[in-house]
């Protein structure tokens, strides 16, 4: 029997290359390049929007224990991403063109994966199949996982602009990683004193924004990629004591720590691109290119690619889908990615790898294991699918495991002890 995976992104690489390593054929469906979404640009599986960055590597924070269950599980992304990092400090970040034609090459050359390219308008609930469509699913399919589901929630969500080195006048940045100042600083800061953040910021919470036409207007805004702009409107100080932050920095001319920071994160290893981090943003691209340039460093900014907001869709999963990720009503239809409420890059490759190992698991009628609780994986599983009358999607937290039987005050400590657990079962899970 072939299986089907519907959609390339993230989630879909990696439930198909699991399908594959049980041999399995796998037909995957990828609408790209025929179509695209407002928010794609490549050709390529598995293309990252919002950021380059998959977070901390650090096996004591939430989204580094993921990776490490990640790899544990098997995970392509992460080996890819193995092969095409840029410096990022404590962080786990890739070159976006690499990564994605790494993946593309990865998936094409499986002899068990055939990839099929064409815009899915309907899934035949009969065949087994794991809709990874990604939260910008297009409309004949969005309207056909609508009926069968009876419908899907929104949020809003943005990306930060790119811009060039060439752009960026060194002599007025420093070198720096905010929490780790004994390491090669991995990120560029533009630092401000308090009259020039104060004039930045009254032309930030000034500045017009895009119409999104093709839309309503946004109720519900994902936290974590909450416009800089809208963020700035919650107060003066607002963005200076979140992505503006300067703790753990200091200016190496004055020894002193800036007023307020923005910093810049490497797209590739030849330091040719840079991110804006923190800075996902709806202004239009005239404003993008005029408010920026008043970061100090920035004055000539050129944007290679501006930011962008864009509506995700994702499902009622506690009313719909079972903790195996599979439709209550149509057992042979799975669910992964986004679409779910597994918020984040990361968070999106893990739903994709336990999609098909319950998927292999109930064709070959084994028992079909949940991983732990106590995992950062089975803890997001749980949340997903647990009773919720207002359900959001959820990123990797510690808040969701837990707690540990013998508490301990220390944070730090704390957080390591939660994550030797879940690496723990963790690799009982892979290994029964």
């Amino acid at each position: 029997m072939t299986l089907n995976v519907v959609g390339a992104g993230l989630a879909g690489v990696e439930a198909a290359n699991t399908l594959a390593g049980y041999g399995h054929r796998v037909n995957l469906f990828e609408m790209k390049p025929k179509h695209y979404s407002q928010a794609h640009h490549s050709p390529d599986f598995a293309e990252l929007v919002c950021s380059n960055s998959f977070k901390a590597a650090r096996v004591d924070s939430a989204s580094g224990l993921l990776k490490a269950e990640a790899r544990l599980l098997g995970s392509l992304v992460l080996e890819v991403a193995d092969h095409c990092s840029v410096p990022a400090g404590g962080a786990v970040a890739v070159n976006r063109e690499i990564f994605s034609k790494l993946i593309t090459e990865r998936i094409t050359q499986n002899s068990n994966i055939s990839v099929i390219t064409e815009q899915v308008t309907d899934i035949d609930t009969d065949i087994p199949t794991i809709i990874a469509s990604g939260p910008l699913t297009s409309g004949a399919l969005a309207a056909n996982i609508t009926e069968l589901t009876g419908g899907l929630l929104n949020f809003y969500d943005a990306a930060s602009p790119i811009l060039t080195a060439e752009s960026i006048d060194f002599c007025r940045v420093f070198s720096a990683n905010r929490y780790d100042p004994s390491t090669k600083g991995d990120y560029l800061n533009c630092f401000f004193d308090k009259s020039s953040y104060e004039a930045f910021w009254n032309e930030l919470v000034n500045a017009k924004t895009a119409t999104l036409s093709e839309f309503d207007t946004p109720t519900r805004v994902y936290e974590g990629c909450i416009p800089i702009e809208k963020l700035a409107k919650r107060g003066i100080d607002s963005i200076r004591f979140g992505p503006l932050k300067p703790v753990g920095l200091v200016d190496p001319v004055t020894e002193r720590r800036p007023y307020a920071v923005v910093q810049l994160r490497k797209e590739d290893n030849e330091a040719r691109l840079y991110n804006m981090v923190g800075f996902q943003t709806n202004l239009t691209f005239q404003e993008q290119k005029r408010v920026f340039s008043l970061i100090p460093g920035l004055e000539k900014l050129e944007i290679v690619r501006y930011g962008v907001m864009h509506r995700n869709s994702y499902l009622d999963s506690p009313k719909l889908l079972n903790v195996t990720l599979n439709l209550r009503d149509y057992p042979s239809t799975y669910i992964a990615g986004q679409l779910t409420g597994f918020e984040g890059y990361i968070e999106s490759a893990v739903s994709g790898i336990l999609a098909a190992r319950f998927l292999h698991g109930n064709l070959t009628s084994a028992a079909t294991a949940i991983p732990s609780e106590y995992t950062m994986s089975g803890a997001l599983l749980r949340y997903i699918i647990s009773c919720n009358k207002d359900f959001q999607p959820m990123g990797a937290n510690m808040g969701i495991l837990p707690p540990l039987e013998s508490p301990i005050k220390n944070k730090k400590q704390r957080y390591m002890a939660l994550a030797e657990r879940a690496i723990t079962e963790m690799n009982r899970y892979i290994s029964p």
